[in-house]
């Protein structure tokens, strides 16, 4: 080859590589902005059913880690409770909602919470995610997204993701975009499997029993369901049994001083007149002890709840996929 052949392949070379470095750069700067502020993880939410909101933090304020996370509840969005963290407090406000919804047969909710406020520390170099379930009334529409205005503070100076984008704007075009929850509209066979996971026992409604796929060598596996109280007196979960297992327990998971602790509630859990009461991870939940075999997914596990005032009520949990956080299809759990 000569001289002038091996330059001018050179060249080539060079373009041909200065090319395939503007293509990766310029796929970076597409991909980058669902990246490149906090935003909701969790994807689309089923109107008229419960939601569990994941925001996502992927940076702090430039390098400065992060140490608060505000969200401000949209109008629309009820019964909303956030997720304790290890190693963060975490506060809320309340106030009265624009209008009375409708929340599960018949109830009323006029008041919740408006606002949460993790407080803690992240650095810059980690990614981290901030929880909070919350039902999303019959009356919302698909179509209509909510958004989550967020103040994301730093030791030094803060990012308020708060632009709201106007019709027909795309939101990655915003500077600032508040996260988005997306709304879909329930489905026929959600509706039914709401329906069919529902268990009246007197002034008890127990809603979508589930539990966990566990590993082969697991004893124990937790669960969770959701229990109403459209009395006037107040009753108590005791615990119950199970199907290839010996007893059900109530525990209760919380933090404190950062330290996340578990205990028995050996002396019931109450369901006060008019409330409702999740059991979820995180927070009440029942223990199934001494499981004689692991639960695989799409099992079903036959239990009997024992209450201090309705006895005994007979249910079926839906065993979802080992770490599922909420039942397939999102449940009607409130």
């Amino acid at each position: 080859m000569t001289n002038s052949a091996m330059l001018q392949s050179t060249k080539g070379r060079s373009m041909t590589n200065r090319s395939m470095l503007l293509l990766l750069t310029a796929l970076g700067a597409v991909a980058s902005p669902a990246y490149a502020h906090v935003f909701v993880q969790s994807g689309p939410a089923t109107v008229g059913g419960s939601y569990r909101a994941v925001l996502a933090v992927p940076h702090g304020c430039g390098a400065s880690p992060t140490t608060k996370i505000t969200v401000q509840i949209p109008e629309g969005m009820i019964a909303v409770k956030p997720m304790p963290k290890p190693g963060w407090t975490v506060a809320v406000k309340k106030g009265a909602y624009a209008q009375s919804y409708d929340f599960m047969h018949g109830m009323k909710a006029s008041e919740g919470v408006k606002e949460i406020t993790w407080t803690g520390k992240l650095d810059n170099d980690f990614y981290d995610e901030f929880v909070f379930s919350a039902y999303l009334p019959a009356t919302l529409k698909a179509d209509v997204p909510l958004y989550l205005p967020t103040l994301q503070s730093c030791e030094q100076g803060s990012e308020d993701w708060a632009q709201i984008p106007a019709a027909g704007q795309d939101p990655h075009s915003l500077k600032s975009p508040a996260p988005i929850v997306r709304l879909a509209a329930a489905s026929p066979h959600d509706a039914m499997a709401q329906m069919a996971g529902m268990v009246h026992a007197g002034d008890l409604m127990i809603m979508t029993p589930w539990t966990r796929a566990t590993p082969p060598a697991a004893k124990v596996a937790g669960g969770y369901l959701t229990i109403t109280n459209n009395g006037k007196t107040s009753d108590k979960l005791l615990g119950g049994t199970f199907t290839g297992g010996s007893r059900i327990e109530v525990h209760e998971m919380s933090v404190t001083d950062g330290v996340m602790k578990m205990r028995p509630l050996n002396d019931g859990l109450e369901i006060k007149p008019g409330a409702t009461v999740k059991l979820e991870p995180g927070g009440y939940h029942l223990m199934l002890m001494d499981l004689a075999k692991p639960f695989a997914k799409g099992d079903k596990v036959k239990a009997q709840l024992q209450f201090e005032k309705a006895g005994k009520v007979d249910i079926e949990l839906d065993v979802n996929a080992v770490g599922a956080s909420a039942p397939a299809g999102g449940g009607h759990a409130h």
